[in-house]
């Protein structure tokens, strides 16, 4: 039997529907709030990229991207660092770069520091050191229910990085390597004997790593206290997180912030973000 073809009354109804309601929005989008807190441009780069800008961009000082994910929604966000791209997209990167293309569609070079969610009906999200660091990364879920908790690594590794894991570019350190990169040991990288979380345990160098940053994983096994779990949340992604900064998002209509933000959104952020929102529920609905 043929599927119907919505009329535009039809669609006129869902929007409104969409519109009046903040738990249909919630339960088919999730608002991704990327934000760069660090003092310089960095290129946020995210697989699958379809519903984050393509895959990659460019995101100056302080500022915002809102995205919306589709429920369901897997993958992976990084940050590159000191990247140089034509017009044409194509280029390189000082770290995380995903071969030369400026819109990445496979994962990042180690070292980098790596945001890890999936957006099934239990959410599942981390941030991840196991491919070393190359900036301070946090994930903070908003307006969910459940655990809810701040994963990431607010710290700069690279200031107190082992020499023998340091990435050093212009006489300074600009990423710490991980053991399991460095050594190439099955103890170090948990396989082979060591393939299993009854062997594999911390190593000097992933306590270093866990000490700097308790909320990261810092191996493999590294699970109870480093994968955090939510529901119907909205999730802010930053960069070199500033304590002082407000956090927001754009959430049920309206904007959340951790604090006063006037002002951190302009008006046509939130209102692309809108469309993109009523669109996505849209094509899932129909």
């Amino acid at each position: 039997m043929a599927r119907p073809t919505p009329t535009s009354l039809h669609l006129l109804f869902l929007g409104i529907l969409i519109l009046s309601s903040g738990n249909i929005l919630s339960d088919c989008a999730r608002v991704f709030t990327i934000t760069n807190d660090c003092d310089e441009t960095i290129w946020p780069a995210i697989t699958p990229g379809e519903s984050f800008g393509g895959g990659g961009y460019a995101l100056k000082s302080k500022e915002s991207r809102v995205h919306t994910a589709p429920f369901g929604w897997s993958g992976r966000i990084w940050g590159r660092t000191k990247c140089s791209f034509d017009s044409s997209g194509n280029g390189t990167c000082l770290t995380g770069r995903c071969g030369s293309s400026l819109q990445c569609t496979a994962s990042g070079e180690t070292p980098s520091t790596l945001a890890e969610l999936t957006l099934t009906p239990l959410e599942f999200y981390d941030v991840s050191l196991v491919d070393g660091f190359n900036l301070p990364m946090s994930v903070r879920p908003v307006n969910g229910n459940g655990n809810c908790s701040v994963a990431g690594c607010v710290g700069d590794l690279r200031q107190n990085c082992p020499s023998e894991l340091s990435v050093k570019a212009g006489g300074k350190v600009v990423a710490c390597r991980s053991a399991c990169d460095v050594f190439n040991t099955d103890e170090y990288c948990c396989r082979g004997i060591y393939g299993n979380a009854a062997t594999c345990k911390p190593t000097y160098y992933s306590k270093k790593f866990k000490n700097a940053c308790p909320t990261s994983y810092s191996y493999a096994y590294d699970d109870p206290s480093s994968i955090f779990t939510c529901t119907g949340a909205d999730y802010i992604i930053t960069f070199c997180a500033s304590k002082n900064r407000p956090q927001c998002t754009y959430h049920d209509n309206k904007l959340t912030c951790s604090g006063s933000a006037k002002g951190f959104f302009q008006n046509w952020i939130l209102s692309t973000t809108m469309m993109a929102l009523i669109v996505g529920c849209l094509s899932l609905m129909l």
